[in-house]
């Protein structure tokens, strides 16, 4: 059995389900998806990607705390013994899969861009590594369940599988151990990984007062604005707008790469877009290599001609 484990049911969770029904039909077993969360949530739309849908709801699980959650998602896992077990890499799938794990005594693999599975039944866990100058593949051969977080983004949401069965299972309630202190508000983060269309921006803008030519398209074409690491550590952007190992992963429609050389790490959290198109001085840029359209010419001077020729358009 493959396990997909979330608290929510979101596109992060049928992407997963995606994945592990075509990897499923490899090694001829199930799908289960275990769902922990609050019991507003509703599952109708999504228990058809799995051949079992597990809820674990609660009237206590509207916000997340860790040891709730663990306890009562490992008495699932040690119930239904999924031989992998996968979550997105969320910030709950990043808090909750190491703690698993370890009361499970198994290992995990964290942030995959990839998966499959041999014809022995090990889990062939794709990440970047050595600062992500490689592809590793790992494999878990003498422990089970094989556990993995993937990053978002990272697949496609496949049709609906089959009409798949539900239960409920009996929630042990527990005093958690954190105590809620105050609640702060956050600011809202740039949502580049939503976005349909992003425009990212480098070094090749020059200075900080020319990303404003990138907001400006973005906001055009209803779209949003990324940005590598070098212009986040720049200070130009916040890091809620990085593209990259370190950032966010992104797979738009479009995606628009101004003054960007094309490192390594940043195009391992882009390289899925459906478009891209890259704009750069140096007909050399490593960019050009994952790039669909390529226009060796200024990027800032570039947008601002595109941004004209759309003001110029709306306004006609």
């Amino acid at each position: 059995m493959i396990g997909v484990v979330n608290n929510q049911i979101d596109k992060n969770t049928l992407e997963l389900l995606g994945k592990a029904n075509q990897m499923a039909v490899k090694i001829q077993t199930q799908v289960c998806l275990f769902i922990i969360g609050s019991k507003e949530l509703k599952v109708d739309h999504v228990k058809d990607y799995a051949d079992l849908t597990v809820l674990m709801l609660s009237e206590n699980f509207g916000r997340f705390s860790l040891y709730p959650f663990l306890i009562n998602l490992e008495k699932a896992i040690l119930k239904y013994r999924p031989s992998i077990l996968l979550s997105p890499a969320t910030t709950f799938g990043r808090t909750i899969m190491p703690a698993l794990a370890a009361r499970l005594r198994t290992g995990l693999t964290a942030d995959c861009t990839d998966l499959d599975v041999d014809d022995k039944g090990n889990l062939l866990q794709t990440r970047p590594a050595i600062g992500g100058n490689v592809m590793a593949t790992i494999i878990t051969p003498n422990h089970r369940p094989q556990m993995a977080t993937v990053r978002p983004r990272s697949f496609s949401v496949q049709p609906e599988k089959r009409e798949g069965r539900v239960r409920i299972e009996e929630i042990t309630e527990l005093e958690d151990s954190c105590e809620l202190i105050k609640i702060e508000k956050r600011e809202p983060s740039a949502q580049i990984d939503q976005a349909q269309i992003v425009v990212s921006v480098g070094k090749g803008l020059r200075r900080k007062e020319n990303t404003q030519i990138a907001e400006k398209l973005a906001q055009l074409v209803s779209g949003a604005v990324g940005a590598t690491r070098s212009v986040v550590d720049a200070k130009w952007f916040s890091h809620d707008h990085q593209v990259g190992l370190s950032g966010k992963t992104v797979k738009p429609k479009v995606y628009i790469a101004a003054g960007i050389s094309g490192a390594v790490q940043h195009i391992a959290g882009m390289q899925t877009s459906e478009i891209v198109i890259a704009i750069n001085k140096d007909r050399y840029a490593p960019i050009f290599k994952v790039a669909d359209i390529g226009l060796v010419a200024d990027a800032y001077s570039t947008l601002e001609q595109i941004v004209k020729i759309l003001e110029d358009e709306s306004d006609a």
